[in-house]
């Protein structure tokens, strides 16, 4: 037989042990959300051997002795879900956070590293609002975030209240996240007419240019679930430069913006396509003023802007036209977004008024 094929065959021989039994979770982190005090919590992890083998779970370890476990004690045959419960007696108030450590003959994850959290209280508290907007088959009380005026490097939240309306418990989860994005749902499956909350973090420092970032995510009522229009969720950010560094002189030879109207009315369409209208940009200060971006919230206008280096005591004419078939899809005030090099508007918004 051929020496290379020997030799490829004997490699793929000494492969086969670590193909054997592989261990995989279904999720590492479960939060219990809202704990009763001195009401114990379980939290289930699911684990499937992946491996051609079977799935020995040797030994299970806690932080501490106020968590118990339960785990199969049985091999685990070749692609079956077991069940790790993990049960925590809430003993004292307050945030609390698990560790449990899953040895098993799987050596290439040995020990695997469960964590359940949640907040131990007195009394459940649930979200006193409304839930108007629907996404998926769950019950939201926004359906769009904004983070405004950030600086690079912070890291701003921003919740979200939902609600199961069904009848099965459901784990909610956020799809097509960006890089900037994290979001941690709490708790991770919430029970049928039961609440939860979803806590979305920016990132800034990932944000990579100042003015308005928009993405659009979904939100699905259980991992996997297929994206859809009826369960978008619309973020932005706006990210502004930083003039915490600029000298007192600097200050009194900053540019300085004012503005012809910070609402433009266009009044009704009254069935015209479009609608037009002129907003005047004068520089009062003693430098160029510089419109470093101009943006969009919404679809549904056009922009031109004759000049964006405005000198000292000069106009720049921000031309706005509006169009009426792309407005009536809208979901909010259309606005004009503008970030300056003026340090006392760095961030300037425009509404635009127009009857659809």
């Amino acid at each position: 037989m051929n020496k290379r094929i020997i030799a490829c065959a004997m490699t793929a021989i000494s492969m086969l042990p670590a193909m054997a039994q592989k261990i995989e979770t279904s999720g590492d982190v479960i939060d219990c959300g809202q704990v009763l005090f001195r009401s114990p919590v379980t939290a289930e992890f699911e684990i499937t051997n992946k491996g051609s083998r079977p799935l020995v779970i040797k030994d299970v370890k806690t932080d501490c002795g106020c968590t118990i476990v339960e785990f199969p004690r049985n091999e685990i045959k070749r692609g079956t879900v077991a069940t790790v419960k993990a049960t925590f007696d809430a003993k004292q108030m307050g945030h609390f956070q698990k560790r449990i450590g899953i040895y098993s003959n799987d050596k290439d994850k040995s020990p695997v590293i469960l964590t359940m959290k949640g907040v131990v209280v007195r009394e459940v508290v649930d979200f006193s609002g409304e839930y108007p907007f629907t996404l998926g088959t769950l019950r939201t009380d926004k359906n769009d975030i904004e983070f405004d005026d950030v600086n690079k490097g912070e890291r701003p939240q921003q919740e979200i209240h939902i609600m199961n309306p069904t009848e099965e418990t459901v784990q909610p989860v956020v799809m097509h996240l960006p890089g900037y994005l994290t979001a941690d749902v709490s708790p991770s499956k919430i029970a049928p007419k039961h609440s939860g909350v979803i806590k979305l973090t920016l990132n800034s420092a990932k944000l990579r240019d100042f003015g308005l970032t928009q993405t659009s995510t979904y939100l699905g009522a259980k991992p996997g679930e297929k994206i859809g229009e009826d369960k978008e969720l619309s973020i932005s950010a706006v990210l502004l430069p930083d003039f915490n560094k600029l000298t007192e002189t600097q200050l009194l030879n900053a540019p300085k913006m004012k503005l012809s109207a910070s609402n433009l009315e266009l009044g009704s369409f009254n069935g015209k396509a479009k609608k037009k209208g002129v907003i005047e940009i004068i520089n009062e200060g003693k430098s160029t003023l510089r419109i470093r971006s101009i943006q969009m919230f919404t679809r549904g206008l056009r922009i031109s802007l004759s000049n964006t280096n405005i000198e000292p005591g000069k106009t720049a004419k921000l031309k706005v036209t509006a169009i009426a078939e792309e407005l009536k899809t809208v979901r909010s005030q259309p606005r004009i977004l503008m970030i300056t090099n003026d340090p006392d508007q760095a961030k300037v918004i425009i509404r635009i008024n127009a009857e659809k």
